[in-house]
């Protein structure tokens, strides 16, 4: 039987194991757990502030193959934190989001082309995307690298050890960039091999049949790859590059207005504990933030 570490995985509602790496560290492991948790609910004022344009409903760009933040479960259904979080905000501004499973590297082009109101898709926040959309950031996490287990050569302790092997990253992402850049600086002739996938699916199967020596996933999805993978990886080194996700909206005056409602929203479902509970519900609690604040190009 060919075996294939997916994002496609259920996140079980009782205790399903994640290993959490967030915010610079790598951690024990943590728990979506199934229990009751507060209810969003509508705040008029905030409601208020969305564009015409959007009262009928957003459209989300989501590329769900990310646990724990999104992916499908058995059913098909979109799930995680990403998703929840996104659905709690629809409701505190009384418009219903709908979340289109897209490859990531063509959301931020699908909201420029006006196909998406916003992409919600665990997106580091960067000067580099600032250029393209605006962002609304939510969440705070690292970069970490996985190997196979059984690869008990490879080791890690920075960027610049990554000279001479080669990475699996998911095109578009910032670990694509950041190991692109980091094989420039490479001496000795040595270089590092960096192979881009479509989907993170494709990226963790190229370490699993060794086609890469390391992954490279945002933090807390490194962790969650490793959890599930059943001992076939092993997380590798400390996290490293700690940023902000946003949520991204156009760079047009529906668009800020969009990101200014989605702000509001956060801060209710800060202030009523919502927030908190969805990050506590998936284990990545770590990575929260104490506001979320609009970032308009060079993060003004």
């Amino acid at each position: 039987m060919r075996m294939t570490i997916t994002r496609f995985q259920t996140v079980a509602a009782s205790a399903v194991a994640v290993a959490l790496v967030a915010a610079g560290t790598l951690s024990a492991s943590a728990s979506v757990r199934a229990h009751s948790t507060p209810s969003a609910k509508l705040d008029a004022k905030a409601a208020g502030m969305v564009p015409t344009a959007f009262k009928s409903g957003i459209q989300a760009g989501t590329d769900a193959t990310y646990p724990p933040d999104e992916s499908v479960n058995n059913a098909g259904k979109i799930i995680g934190f990403d998703i929840d979080l996104i659905n709690a905000i629809g409701t505190t501004l009384g418009v219903k989001v709908t979340t289109n499973n897209v490859t990531f590297d063509n959301i931020i082009p699908g909201i420029q082309a006006g196909n998406y109101g916003i992409g919600n898709s665990s997106f580091t926040d960067t000067k580099a995307r600032q250029a393209s959309v605006n962002f609304v950031d939510y969440f705070v996490a690292g970069e970490a690298f996985y190997k196979k287990a059984s690869n008990k050569s490879a080791t890690f302790s920075s960027l610049a050890k990554l000279c001479g092997s080669s990475v699996a990253v998911e095109t578009g992402t910032v670990e694509e960039s950041d190991a692109q850049t980091a094989a420039t600086a490479c001496t000795g002739g040595k270089t590092i091999t960096v192979k881009s996938f479509d989907t993170q699916d494709q990226a963790n199967l190229a370490v699993s049949s060794g086609a890469a020596t390391f992954g490279f996933a945002d933090s807390q999805v490194a962790g969650y790859i490793v959890a599930q993978s059943k001992g076939v990886f092993a997380l590798t080194g400390s996290a490293i590059n700690s940023a902000p996700y946003g949520i991204a909206t156009a760079k047009s005056a529906d668009g800020l207005a969009l990101a200014k409602a989605i702000q509001a929203a956060l801060k209710d479902l800060e202030a009523n504990g919502v927030y908190k509970a969805i990050l506590t519900k998936w284990g990545v609690q770590a990575g929260a933030v104490t506001a979320a604040k609009v970032v308009l190009n060079g993060g003004k």
